[in-house]
């Protein structure tokens, strides 16, 4: 696939969390002051923990300045395309020409269903979103009373207008053939997301991408392509896509761009800090990636100061490559449950864990910024443990090592708990989840591991404070491992934890 010559873009995926609603307007507001182009916020209506994405876009649009926003992606199902027409142009004025449209055939058909929505096979949904596009094209054309035929939705003279404030682009998100191919003959932009189309299936994607607009006499470098990306920011380095230094993530990204034809890049923060996230993808991926694209393409690359916001300073070089092998959870070879519908849920206990994650996450965090702020000589001993006496899971321990301890008790009784209820009962309930509870069980055991080897070195860093590069290094290692694994569990088990009706 060729490169397109694309103006590149870059932007954040949000989840409209209501709870966490300050923290959703908070990262919006960075992502538009820092220089990020694009927000896009995923669009559940069934989901009773999230809010309104078009009220929320609306809101958001009134406390920023320059950045695009737009659905990732709408729900047509639910949202009837004359409707969208008119809010996604109404959106468009009132935020001077800031919003793109992007939409989906629909999914998770028993939650849309219970909200009163259709109920469609994929081919139904197919076409009803063609008729759709149809549909809202016409409701942005000036000129008289419109009438659209159509069997799922249509126009029986309806008055066009509302008409945006500029060429309001329709992001199709599509992964099969049927949908790849409409996106070709009608989209603006194609919407994939890393999770749903890894790099390795981009090209067959865009090839069947660009011979449905070839067919339909369009030029595909008319289709813009924004591909939603996560992963994971490390000053260790790594074989695994975007697992790694920011110089890693874009020699990823670079590639993506002139091999595929990408023209913009959406990250989706995953970790504990989404602001150094998105400050590290904005401030340290996208000027290199912009850089190394032009690059290639024999051009002067712009110098971005949009920013006021200094770069992250360079992290620190690991002191000892031989700590730990380069992936102690072999990720690649994690097995994968078979995904089914979600039916009702018979429980909570999925969100139950990831709360519970998401605490370890934090204090995890907590720790690796303690060990980093006393190597960098930026606390002295009574401030480091005035800092770790205010943790949750501090307690009343008075130092860094009986700190750490401590999160090594939770931790192993959170483990403990899992293998010895949690996870029996899923095996019994879901014969298919066997393999996924297995791998989880012995890569516990690896954490364990990192543990106790971290626990160890605090305790030689007592006699010897020349030992803190390798407490670093542990800690470090113990991070990685230990967001990926918490990561994998969430993916396959939450859902199942739900359906099932798991209590523990």
């Amino acid at each position: 696939m060729p490169d397109y010559g694309h103006d590149l873009r870059f932007g954040a995926f949000l989840t409209p969390t209501a709870e966490d609603h300050d923290e959703v307007i908070r990262l919006t507001r960075l992502a538009d002051g820092i220089g990020l182009d694009l927000i896009g916020i995923q669009d559940h209506p069934y989901q009773p923990a999230f809010l309104d994405t078009w009220t929320l876009l609306t809101h958001l649009a009134a406390h920023t300045d320059r950045v695009t926003l737009f659905p990732h992606v709408a729900n047509l199902p639910l949202r009837p395309p004359a409707v969208l027409a008119r809010s996604a142009a109404t959106l468009d004025i009132l935020s001077g020409g800031r919003t793109e449209l992007g939409i989906g055939a629909g999914a998770f058909w028993d939650a849309i269903t219970a909200l009163g929505g259709p109920r469609r096979t994929p081919a139904e949904a197919v076409d009803a979103l063609e008729e759709a596009i149809a549909v809202i094209r016409a409701m942005w054309t000036p000129g008289p009373a419109a009438d659209v035929p159509g069997r799922y939705y249509r126009l029986d003279g309806a008055h066009p207008g509302p008409f945006p404030a500029h060429p309001l682009g329709i992001w199709i998100g599509s992964y099969k053939k049927r949908m790849l191919e409409l996106t070709g003959r009608l989209g603006d932009g194609w919407l994939p997301s890393s999770a749903y189309a890894p790099p390795g299936d981009l090209a067959a994607m865009s090839r069947t991408l660009d011979d449905a607009a070839r067919a339909a006499g369009r030029d595909p470098a008319q289709i813009q392509r924004i591909y939603t990306v996560s992963g994971r920011f490390s000053h260790l380095t790594s074989d695994r896509f975007l697992d790694g230094p920011a110089e890693q993530w874009a020699r990823g990204l670079t590639e993506l761009a002139l091999a595929h034809g990408i023209s913009g890049f959406v990250l989706a923060p995953s970790g504990a800090d989404p602001e150094r996230e998105l400050r590290t993808f904005t401030e340290e991926v996208a000027p290199r990636v912009q850089e190394a694209i032009a690059a290639a393409r024999g051009v002067q690359p712009v110098t971005d100061t949009r920013s006021a916001v200094p770069p992250f300073a360079p992290v620190r070089t690991p002191e000892s490559a031989d700590l730990w092998p380069a992936d102690p959870l072999d990720e690649a070879t994690r097995p994968r449950a078979p995904k089914q519908q979600p039916g009702p849920a018979l429980g909570n206990t999925g969100a139950r864990l990831t709360r519970i994650h998401d605490h370890l996450r934090d204090e995890m965090r907590q720790i690796t910024d303690a060990v980093a702020q006393v190597a960098a000589g930026q606390r002295d001993a009574a401030s480091a443990r005035s800092m770790i006496n205010s943790l949750t899971l501090r307690q009343n321990y008075w130092t860094l090592g009986t700190f750490c301890t401590a999160y090594s008790r939770t931790l192993t009784t959170h483990h403990t708990i899992e293998d010895q209820y949690m996870f029996p009962e899923l095996r019994e309930k879901q014969a298919s989840l066997g393999p996924v509870v297995e791998r989880l069980e012995h890569e516990h055991e690896i954490i364990a591991e990192a543990l106790a080897r971290l626990d160890a070195a605090l305790v030689t860093l007592v006699q010897d404070d020349g030992r803190i590069g390798e407490v670093q290094d542990l800690t470090d290692v113990l991070e990685r491992i230990l967001l990926s694994h918490l990561g994998y569990e969430e993916e396959e088990l939450v859902e199942p934890l739900d359906r099932l009706g798991i209590n523990v």
